[in-house]
């Protein structure tokens, strides 16, 4: 029989412009998504560590996270 000890999942988000609206307001739609992304981490309590967050030239936003897997153990992949 085996069992998960410890489990994480590392993701790259990438919130990107939208298209048919114009750039500056594009813009202000990625960073309320990014908020609203961030709220619901910390609603859901899920232990998370956000490793890079990065503004890109066009106004996007790329978003390298590690999060907890289901609800199994981190052990020491937040550290």
């Amino acid at each position: 029989m085996k069992r998960i000890k410890e489990a994480c999942i590392c993701q790259t988000l990438h919130f990107m412009l939208k298209d048919d609206v114009k750039h500056s307001l594009a813009v202000q739609l990625v960073k309320e998504e990014v908020s609203k992304y961030k709220a619901g981490l910390e609603r859901n309590a899920a232990k998370y560590k956000i490793v890079n967050e990065a503004e890109q030239t066009d106004g996007s936003v790329i978003i390298r996270i590690i999060k907890q897997y289901n609800t199994s153990p981190v052990g020491s992949y937040l550290d």
